[in-house]
């Protein structure tokens, strides 16, 4: 099974200048704990539930403050459309993640793949085998 089987291909973005109240308003209308940044046609970070809470609420931050000031940035995790999903949760389990972004070949955002995703198309099994190693505290025999 491939990626593209599985992933979420209706992804709302953020623009890099957009609000974290806008983006808290896009998560509820299309119910997702996660918005990618995309800036000129590239992802540039992800935006999670979790990441307003820390970066948002606990700090005291402004609800105006930009995208860019909170999000997830760096290396952005990626797999391609046409990629097996099974390396796909591999890559999840080795770098603790639950989702992973999904690009085309021309390095385009078509997608997010989720936990939720995998479960839903690739069974329970996988699922919790993958949960399990992404739960695990570096060093306690986890894949890195």
């Amino acid at each position: 099974m491939k990626v593209s089987d599985a992933m979420t291909s209706q992804v709302s973005i953020a623009r890099p200048t957009d609000t974290i109240r806008q983006v808290a308003e896009t998560m509820a209308k299309v119910d997702s704990g996660v918005v990618p940044v995309v800036d000129d046609s590239k992802v540039v970070g992800l935006v999670t539930d979790r990441d307003i809470v820390l970066r948002v609420v606990a700090e005291g931050r402004s609800f105006d403050s930009a995208v860019s000031d909170v999000m997830s940035d760096g290396e952005v995790l990626s797999v391609k459309e046409d990629d097996i999903l099974a390396d796909a949760t591999a890559k999840m389990a080795n770098h603790q993640v639950r989702r992973l972004v999904v690009l085309n070949d021309a390095g385009a955002l078509t997608g997010i793949l989720s936990l939720g995703d995998v479960a839903k198309d690739y069974g329970a099994k996988q699922v919790g085998k993958t949960l399990e190693e992404i739960s695990q505290e570096p060093g306690d025999g986890a894949a890195h």
